[in-house]
């Protein structure tokens, strides 16, 4: 039985191979509609309708999605999408492509299966319609709802006539007579009337049933003549009514088991005349059961208990059953097929008695029951008959039998002598073999499924990494290989996968579903242990090529081992590949028509007999080169030669050492859903789903950090729009000190670039290049000049503010005593930005002394590249050597005279500050006598300050002596090595001289790292000082 899923397709194939319903079922295909979601649901088909030639039909779901099925094209498409339900369907229609649907909202509407446009919206009805019945014609139509029924005039589509009744009376069913102008109208009272078409005028009523069969009729079924009607209630009794007599004639009691009938419908047959003997008849259990209405026997039935149906429409002609379920699936059943043993030919009436055989034990195997006449007998009984004979045959020979027997009726052995006999499988039929062979169970439903999970991730970039020329074929290998990886997690990391399956992929490429089960059951049967030593190749597999190989050809083996030959060189690449790089696409297919015809040692046994018949190519290589080259190229080799080797290996082996032994026996694909592969490492997979979780975690830590950092952006933007000014002061600043040291890069380049143009008239020059030196060095001395001077003025007006601040707090406390409590908290905050301003002036001398250094860094380095332009000329050499003389005294005088005025400036300040501190301290003695204590810790604390300012100045001083001692040794070092340039024959007399500086030049580098860390604890002390205040 073929299943399609419809999905989320609009259009496309109903079956996917040329159907071959099974007797004892008889579907031809089973239709069902998944939703495509995340979490997929099923679309219940709830109505379906034949056209007037019963090779289309319609369905429509609950979701009021309504296909159109052509069983003779093969296709079905969507025609339409109502979004609410539909509860009765018409299809034979006089327009053979309009249909009628009748709706949720009591509606009726009439559609277009072409254009797939509304016809016209017929409305008039007050409940919900359950009956569509149309005229012979296709010109009129009856709708029926449980109060009333209506006809219409399907070329106006305008009602024509109302049928209304007493509510106490409600309608049944209101339908046409086949091929006449009577309508039949059945009542719950169990009251049938007939009436004229046209004139609507009543013909006859037919007699109530007899009161002793106590039903009430529910369904109702005509022959195609018009002649019987079958009625049937909440009962196992059917009642035959034959309209021309107007009377009862006939009433059939079903099984016990049948307890009520939901549907009754007659079978047509092409030679019947319209007079159809047999009627099919759905009770409350699901099963449909076929019975003839003359000989009342139970012919055969669909359905069963656990798949049960819902309701059944039969085609014109009789060639088709469509059921929908109870699982609301589809099942389209082939009439022919479930009558193939009643319309069997009669038996001859002459019987030949044959003699009995010689051998006695077998005599009761062939007895015959000779009988005359016609005998009608149901499936079972033949099959029950079939199935002993099967028991009393030898148990040994019906397994083998029932072993090489396959699913389409051929025989393995006999495909196996053929294959001897010829060398391969014809082309025509090879296919279909290699499909029997391998009793691929064509899982269309489980297949979908793995395609529409879409390209896996290693699979996105497969272009880049095996660049096919073919588009098509380079999509059906990506889908092929994802289905895999979809299937078993191990695939997606399998590097050679893509090689394993190319060649299947190429030559299946127009069916991907026999692709996949192709590889799938190569995979399972003869790529066994393949996977235990992932992702290393498979040690197992190839120590039984090895063995084999040892026992059959050592020398060749050994040869191999002479020259580090492993059998990952010599048998891997063919078992990566399948033998499709050394092979012919002929070759690979006569030889994988072996290969798929015997045990899956086979294949191994293939990479032995490769070697073998090539043996002498391969004694005659010595390099590792040469044998790569050979195992993935093809090579001047008799296929049929090594097929032949292989046989005789498999034929010859040992059974210690033969791969049957190792590899279990062929197993096919399971039908429905695909088996489990889990033949590798479980580690692996565990590893991969931890990473996944861990990447879910880290997204969901991301999304909080995210939440967090967007709610701190509120409370970001407001400080940044405050801070606003102030980075604007600060950036114009910068800018004019980046322009400024660009101006003077600018200078330097132009300097460097004149030097190199100028080469020829430097010493001319040189005077012109020291006074635009000494300019530049002027300006960059003016420019700290005047940025100390503003800093110095700034200082001065904060000192002032300070000052009126504290005449201004002074004023307040003697106006106001009560805000004693806010002016010393005011203290304080003014002790700590006192404090914050002498950690910037600290901070403003360090990068003042920054800047000496880097002066100093520069004037050094500039002694360094002269001292490397020694060796030019002696003259040179000496004139420099003054000029940076000159210059290192002129910059000392400088920096000296700089750090005199700033060490001034800061004693003046220290001692305007000790002034007004004291100051201050006075008028608070006076003016805040209570609070005597809170003061005497204050000067305590700026007692303690003062130590530590005269510590720092202690150890700044100390750090002065220092450096001065460094800049002293390094300009000793360079005057030395000058010396050295100049005298280079008094160079090894001063070593001794030179060891002994190195020594003092690291000492003292080790005294300044010990004070500056000393220096640095302090300044954290300091720092720590303020918040001990506040606190």
């Amino acid at each position: 039985m073929q299943s399609t899923d419809l999905g989320s397709k609009e259009s496309g194939k109903i079956w996917h191979r040329k159907p071959s319903p099974a007797t004892r079922d008889g579907i031809i295909v089973n239709i069902i509609h998944n939703t495509s979601d995340y979490l997929p649901k099923v679309l219940r088909f709830l109505n379906v309708a034949f056209d007037s030639s019963g090779d289309c039909l319609i369905a429509g779901d609950h979701h009021g999605n309504i296909y159109v099925f052509d069983l003779c094209g093969n296709r079905f498409n969507l025609v339409q999408r109502t979004t609410q339900a539909c509860t009765a369907l018409a299809f034979n229609l006089h327009r053979k492509s309009e249909f009628l649907v009748a709706l949720a909202d009591y509606s009726i509407k009439c559609f277009d299966t072409v254009t797939k446009e509304l016809v016209s919206w017929m409305r008039g009805h007050e409940s919900s319609v359950f009956s569509i019945s149309v005229h012979g014609s296709g010109r009129y139509a009856i709708t029926t709802s449980s109060d009333t029924a209506q006809l219409w005039d399907l070329d106006t589509f305008q009602r024509k006539r109302k049928l209304n009744i007493l509510q106490s009376v409600g309608i049944q069913k209101v339908f046409f007579l086949p091929f006449s102008n009577t309508i039949l109208s059945c009542f719950k009272d169990n009251s049938i009337f007939a009436w004229e078409c046209d004139t609507l005028v009543c013909k006859y009523q037919l007699p109530a049933p007899p009161e002793s069969s106590n039903i009430l009729y529910k369904v109702f079924a005509v022959t195609r003549d018009g002649r019987i009607l079958a009625a049937g209630g909440k009962s196992n009794h059917i009642h035959l009514w034959c309209l021309e007599a107007k009377q009862l004639f006939r009433i059939i009691q079903m099984p016990t088991k049948v307890r009520a009938i939901r549907h009754l419908e007659f079978l047509p047959d092409s030679f019947d005349a319209g007079s159809n003997q047999v009627l099919g008849v759905l009770s409350q259990d699901g099963i449909m059961r076929f019975i003839n209405i003359q000989t009342c026997k139970l012919l055969f039935e669909i359905g069963s208990l656990d798949d049960g149906i819902s309701s059944s429409v039969i085609s014109p002609h009789g060639r088709y059953i469509a059921s929908i379920m109870e699982n609301g699936s589809l099942n389209i059943y082939s009439v022919q097929t479930l009558t193939k043993e009643i319309n069997k030919p009669p038996p001859p009436l002459v019987k030949v008695i044959e003699d009995l055989p010689k051998k006695k034990g077998n005599s009761g195997d062939l007895k015959v029951k000779v009988t005359s006449g016609r005998v009608q007998r149901p499936a079972k009984s033949r099959e029950s008959k079939i199935q002993t004979r099967i028991l009393k045959q030898d148990l040994t020979g019906s397994f083998e039998k029932k072993e090489n027997e396959l699913s389409d009726g051929l025989n393995k052995k006999r495909l196996q002598i053929l294959l001897k006999g010829y060398g391969e499988f014809p082309t025509k039929y090879r296919m279909f073999i290699w499909r029997s062979l391998l009793q691929l169970p064509e899982n269309h439903t489980a297949f979908s499924n793995l395609i529409d999970k879409g390209i896996h991730v290693a699979f996105l970039n497969l272009q880049k990494k095996y660049p096919i020329k073919s588009r098509k074929l380079l999509r059906v290998l990506q889908r092929t290989l994802s289905a895999l990886a979809h299937w078993s997690t191990i695939f997606s990391d399998t590097p050679y996968l893509p090689l394993l399956a190319f060649p299947f992929v190429k030559l299946f490429q127009n069916n991907q579903l026999i692709c996949f089960e192709v590889v799938a059951t190569l995979i399972i049967n003869w790529c066994q242990h393949w996977f235990e030593y992932f992702p290393n190749p498979p040690i197992n597999i190839l120590s039984m090529i090895e063995n084999v190989l040892a026992y059959h050809d050592e020398e060749l083996l050994q040869h191999f081992i002479n020259h580090d030959v492993t059998s990952q060189l010599y048998a891997w690449p063919l078992l990566e590949t399948v033998f499709s790089e050394v092979l012919t696409r002929e070759e690979w297919l006569k030889l994988f028509d072996n290969v798929f015809s015997n045990h899956p040692s086979f294949l191994l046994m293939t990479v032995v007999a490769y070697n073998m018949c090539s043996r002498a190519p391969l004694l005659n290589c010595k390099r590792k080169d040469d044998f790569e080259y050979f195992f993935h190229h093809r090579n001047n080799l008799d296929i049929s030669a090594v097929i032949r080797e292989v046989y005789r290996l498999l034929d010859t082996t040992p059974t210690d050492i033969h791969p049957d032994n190792m590899l279990d026996a062929f197993v096919a694909l399971t039908k429905g859903q695909y088996p489990v592969f889990n033949q590798y490492p479980k580690f692996i997979v565990d590893y991969q789903t931890q990473e996944r979780e861990r990447i879910r975690n880290d997204e969901l830590d991301y999304l909080r950090e995210r939440q967090a950092v967007e709610d701190m952006q509120a409370e970001v933007d407001q400080q940044r729009v405050e801070d606003e000014a102030w980075y604007q002061k600060q950036e114009l600043l910068r800018r004019a000190e980046e322009t400024r040291r660009e101006i003077l890069l600018q200078e330097e380049e132009k300097m460097i670039q004149q030097r190199q143009r100028l080469a020829a008239v430097r010493r001319e020059l040189k005077v012109k290049e020291m006074h635009l030196q000494d300019a530049a060095r002027r300006r960059l001395l003016q420019l700290q000049q005047d940025q100390r001077e503003m800093e110095l003025r700034r200082l001065d007006d904060e000192i002032e503010r300070k000052v009126h601040m504290r005449d201004r707090e002074i004023a307040a406390t003697a106006k106001d005593l009560e805000m004693r409590h806010l002016e010393l908290e005011s203290q304080k905050r003014l002790y700590e930005k006192n404090l914050s301003r002498n950690q910037e002036a600290v901070a403003k001398e360090m990068r003042e002394n920054a800047d000496a250094y880097r002066q100093k860094a520069d004037l050094e380095e500039h002694m360094f590249h002269r001292l490397i332009g020694t060796d030019q000329t002696q003259n040179q050499k000496i004139h420099k050597l003054i000029e940076e003389n000159l210059a290192k005294a002129e910059q000392a005088c400088l920096n000296t005279d700089w750090r005199i005025q700033a060490l001034h400036k800061q004693r003046c300040s220290d001692l305007h500050r000790n002034e007004c501190y004291q100051e201050i301290a006075k008028l608070l003695r006076k003016n805040r006598k209570k609070e005597i204590e809170v003061l005497n810790a204050m000067m305590e604390g700026e007692a303690k300050k003062w130590e530590e300012a005269e510590e720092k100045d202690f150890h700044l001083k100390s750090e002065k002596k220092t450096a001065a001692l460094s800049d002293a040794s390094r300009r000793w070092f360079l005057e030395k090595e000058i010396h050295d340039a100049q005298h280079p024959c008094d160079k090894v007399s001063l070593n001794q001289r030179k060891m002994h500086w190195d020594a003092m030049e690291q000492d003292l580098m080790e005294r300044v790292r010990n004070l500056r860390q000393r220096l640095a604890t302090q300044a954290q002390n300091r720092c720590q000082t303020p918040h001990l205040l506040a606190t």
